[in-house]
């Protein structure tokens, strides 16, 4: 990729990242999920960044399939690590447009997410990379990896989406 930024595409990536954000945030989930696109990826590995996530464990590794059975697990109101739902707040920053053609876009960027919860307030930081893929229905997430800067060390569940 040339280093001519496109600003219509870098505001439209940002845009999107942003609402992204916003869902998460606010706990809108079945808004988040209709982010997917149906050959969805949503991994956020343990032990470092460039494991291999069908050799090794992540903390999440999920299809489609599985992303929208998490998102029923959030409506039951038995996910007891979330009740009350703790309050978030993310800033998003550092986003880079990698690669980019007619149908899907490469981006990285970063993350602080303040948690506040029973346990008290926690912030994790968040190194993050995005494929995302032109719709009808607009910019849709095919893959989605969150990488906690702290992944190798031992943290409390993360029991909200990253």
């Amino acid at each position: 990729m040339n280093n001519t930024i496109d600003l219509a595409l870098m505001a439209e990536v940002q845009q999107f990242l942003y609402r992204e954000a916003r869902l998460q945030d606010s706990h809108a989930y079945d808004d988040w999920e209709a982010l997917w696109t149906d050959d969805a990826i949503y991994w956020v590995p343990a032990n470092g960044a460039d494991i291999d996530p069908e050799e090794q464990m992540s903390i999440i590794y999920d299809n489609r399939s599985r992303i929208g059975l998490r998102i029923k697990q959030f409506h039951t109101g038995k996910r007891h690590t979330q009740l009350p739902q703790s309050s978030l707040g993310r800033v998003v920053s550092n986003i880079e447009i990698l690669d980019a053609n007619d149908s899907e876009i490469q981006v990285a960027s970063n993350a602080l997410i303040y948690e506040v919860s029973q346990r008290g307030e926690t912030v994790w930081a968040t190194r993050n990379e995005f494929l995302l893929r032109r719709t009808d229905d607009g910019l849709r997430m095919a893959r989605k990896k969150v990488v906690l800067v702290n992944n190798d060390q031992p943290m409390y569940t993360l029991s909200f989406l990253v």
